[in-house]
């Protein structure tokens, strides 16, 4: 599979009238072609099935670079996969990406593929922590929502608590950042959190709280009593 072979595909799945509906809704300013995402997990499902490690990067890689929307998240689902034997230019391509974010859903795919590479290693925080630093809202929203598979353990060990509390001191950090998407970012990784460690959340938002908006207070209390 060559990029322009995926490219061509995509452009035949595409639909005039919801590009105009998706560069409305998205509001980055790029190509669209109004493929929808289940068309696009698809192709990427496909694509990925006959490449090696090597031969899915490259094509992520290329057709990242064609600043096109779905082709950057058909970028994101080539590298969605939980086990990948040697995954080191996998995750350098995602992180390589995460200074480019300039919009939510892009993100949000991309971040989906990266939590599987910390999963994988979570060494790789120590590079994630790095982001909470950055000028860009988007690369420090990152941060939080590519570890949200550490709110959701039932069953967490000692180490994935210590990441929780990691993460926490990352939500104190951001908890006076006026921005909206990083309020959003708080107040959604409280909220899973609450679902499977309350008295963490709880502990959190009681001594922390305050300094959110109120709102995402509200979000980040929705499932605790």
């Amino acid at each position: 599979m060559t990029p322009q072979d995926a490219l061509a595909e995509l452009h035949a799945l595409g639909d005039p009238a919801r590009a105009a509906g998706a560069a409305a809704y998205h509001k980055a300013v790029r190509p669209y072609l109004g493929v929808t995402v289940p068309q696009i997990t698809e192709c990427a499902n496909r694509w990925r099935a006959g490449l090696d490690v090597a031969g899915r990067v490259a094509l992520a890689a290329a057709l990242w670079d064609t600043n096109i929307h779905e082709a950057r998240v058909a970028a994101a689902k080539l590298l969605t996969q939980a086990r990948i034997a040697e995954d080191g230019t996998v995750w350098r391509l995602i992180a390589s990406w995460v200074p480019q974010f300039d919009a939510w859903a892009i993100a949000d795919h991309v971040c989906d593929a990266g939590e599987r590479r910390l999963v994988a290693d979570p060494s790789r925080l120590d590079e994630v922590e790095g982001w909470t630093q950055s000028p860009l809202m988007w690369q420090r929203r990152a941060a939080l929502v590519i570890t949200l598979p550490w709110t959701k353990q039932n069953f967490p060990k000692a180490q994935d608590l210590a990441i929780r509390d990691r993460v926490l001191s990352w939500c104190s950090a951001y908890a006076e950042d006026k921005d909206w998407f990083i309020q959003k970012a708080v107040a959604w990784w409280l909220r899973d959190l609450s679902k499977h460690d309350p008295e963490r959340a709880r502990a959190w938002l009681e001594a922390e709280g305050p300094r959110l908006k109120p709102w995402a207070r509200k979000e980040a209390a929705k499932y605790l009593t």
